[in-house]
């Protein structure tokens, strides 16, 4: 009896044994492929909190190198072949490394660089792009499947090829990685306050924690540690005032800024945000005037769309175009470079963080106001149109400017007119119209075939009358006090939507929405939401009949527009014609 029972108590512990390490080798990377963004954050305890030491060793450190190491590893050697840097993962196992600023101007686009993973493995570092104030190069990498496999994630290590691999050692002293779900991201510092953008505070639309809840922290790499008192907290942004110019920190000092949690348990989110105590502004020739009406999106690998859309709009009243970049890789680069030298005014700024349009468009709201009375938010596959411009033969820079309230240098406008500060526009979406692929002569002139019912509006908004919070909910702001928005008639005025263009371009498209609460069209939540396109389903196929989908009216009116006015005799394509924005 006594052998049975050791024998069974073996078998029992082999077999615990067996599916604990064939779910560590083979299922572990399907299950956590689902929860990547649901692991376990970063965190310290009451005690640890109130350690200012604490803010710069492990949580807001300047990009991490070997002098954040806890004491008790302070005596493993620096490499010189690691390159400073903290890390963050990103969705879909994707690692953001972010270069030290103080070691970006030594790297060389034309070197090769690395990932170099706790479990030895490396994967290849793909340069995208440059954070802002202070400089830093940032590069992408995919963490290995066998590397997902160890919590807690350890920080990646960032090495040209040719340099041979660090000691074990090193690797297993490494910080943990950072997670885009618990991260002060962004800041921008503004003549009355500091705001911050960050996630994993207020994750369910309107729903927002009280600013009571939170206090902002300036540390200068743990000579001084400063706090001050928040104003504000909605979606991803916070804003709380400036620490006290008389007890700041030295002149030249880089300066990390983050949140600290107050409830339920003392903590400070970690943190890649910088503060500096000069605004931050988009660029803008003093000696120039500010321009009247400019037009704002995030875009994402838009180049062969971008022409067409910067050229006609600025045709009818757009005098300046802000794109906030969101990690195109695409020749987006190129084609704004040709804008510019064609005399167009197109500003860039590298915004690379995943799903947060809403939070690049407040962004925006402070960054441009200097420089933009009004500033339109519409996509890249919007067209602002108006049947009233039907019979004209060439467009003019007056034709938006005429459906603001305060038109441009004009002075005798009453005070209730004066009160509005947002238009919203109806629009219509437009259908494949029958395409396979992008159309050559341009989105205006390819799709022609729409839905019948208009869709949500897109606005026009008043700089100067945005909300204290900077709240928007899919291109429209909340105002402050005293103003008011203004509906416009669909009749006088609507925006083109291309929003189911030809398969290719459509699946490419809504594989990466860029707003804070649209889940992935690929995942089987939300079916019933508004985001949702009508019998997609939940699966990236074509379906069936897809090119004459949400064709219920045929409407040529831009088409006829846009021919009209930029069409030329070219040879150049099997029509008698092309378009100003061919290329």
């Amino acid at each position: 009896m006594a052998r049975k029972v050791r024998i069974t108590f073996l078998f029992i512990i082999t077999s615990i044994f067996f599916f604990a390490t064939f779910y560590h080798l083979y299922l572990r990377d399907s299950i956590s492929d689902i929860n990547v963004d649901y692991l376990p954050i970063l965190s310290v305890s009451s005690k640890e909190a109130n350690n200012n030491n604490l803010v710069i060793r492990e949580n807001i450190s300047s990009p991490i190198t070997r002098s954040d190491i806890p004491a008790f590893l302070s005596d493993i050697d620096q490499d010189p072949d690691i390159i400073p840097s903290v890390s963050i993962l990103m969705p879909d196992w994707e690692v953001y490394v972010i270069i030290s600023p103080d070691y970006t101007p030594l790297i060389s686009l034309h070197d090769r660089y690395i990932c170099v993973y706790e479990t030895r493995e490396v994967s290849p570092a793909i340069h995208a792009g440059e954070l802002r104030l202070p400089i830093r190069s940032l590069f992408k990498c995919e963490l290995p499947r066998r590397a997902r496999r160890r919590l807690p994630f350890k920080q990646t290590t960032l090495m040209k090829s040719s340099e041979k691999l660090p000691a074990p050692a090193v690797m297993v002293a490494e910080p943990e990685l950072l997670r885009w779900s618990f991260l002060v991201y962004d800041s921008l510092t503004t003549e009355d306050d500091v705001v911050l953008f960050v996630k994993g505070l207020n994750n369910h639309q309107g729903i927002n924690r009280e600013p009571n809840e939170f206090r902002c922290v300036f540390d200068s790499k743990g000579k001084k540690v400063i706090r001050t008192t928040l104003t504000s907290s909605i979606q991803e942004v916070f804003r709380c005032n400036h620490p006290d110019p008389t007890i700041f920190f030295e002149g030249g000092e880089r300066v990390l800024v983050s949140l600290e949690v107050l409830l339920p348990v003392p903590m400070i989110v970690p943190s890649v945000a910088y503060y500096y105590s000069t605004p931050r502004k988009l660029e803008h020739n003093e000696k120039s005037e500010k321009a009247h009406l400019c037009a704002c999106t995030m875009v994402y690998n838009v180049g062969k769309f971008l022409k067409e859309w910067v050229l006609y709009h600025s045709k009818i009243g757009v005098e300046k175009f802000v794109l906030y970049d969101n990690g195109s890789d695409d020749d987006f680069d190129k084609v704004v470079d040709e804008l510019v030298q064609e005399g167009y005014n197109v500003k860039t700024y590298f915004w690379l963080w995943p799903k947060t349009q809403e939070a690049g468009f407040s962004h925006s709201a402070i960054y441009a106001k200097d420089s933009c009375s009004w500033m339109m938010y519409i996509d890249v596959d919007e067209f602002v149109y108006s049947p009233l411009w039907s019979n004209l033969s060439r467009p003019s820079t007056s034709l938006l400017h005429s459906f603001l309230p305060h038109p441009k240098n004009v002075q005798d406008v009453s005070v209730e007119k004066r009160q509005v500060a947002e238009i919203s526009i109806p629009c219509y979406e437009f259908g494949p119209s029958n395409q396979s692929s992008h159309p050559i002569t341009g989105v205006t002139q390819g799709y022609n075939c729409r839905r019948k019912v208009e869709n949500r509006h897109k606005s026009f908004v008043y700089l100067d009358a945005v909300h204290h919070s900077l709240l928007n909910v899919i291109h429209h702001f909340i105002l402050k006090q005293g103003y008011k928005e203004k509906k416009v008639s669909v009749h006088d005025m609507a925006v083109n939507h291309y929003k189911f263009q030809a398969w290719p371009e459509f699946k490419a498209k809504f594989r990466r929405r860029v707003s804070a609460y649209v889940v992935d069209w690929t995942k089987e939540l939300n079916p019933g939401s508004k985001d949702r396109t009508p019998g997609l389903g939940f699966n990236p196929v074509e379906p069936r009949g897809w090119p004459l989908k949400f064709c219920e009216v045929y409407d040529n009116g831009l088409k006829d527009l846009t021919r009209r006015w930029f069409a030329l005799k070219s040879p150049i394509t099997r029509l008698d014609y092309s378009m100003a924005w061919q290329r």
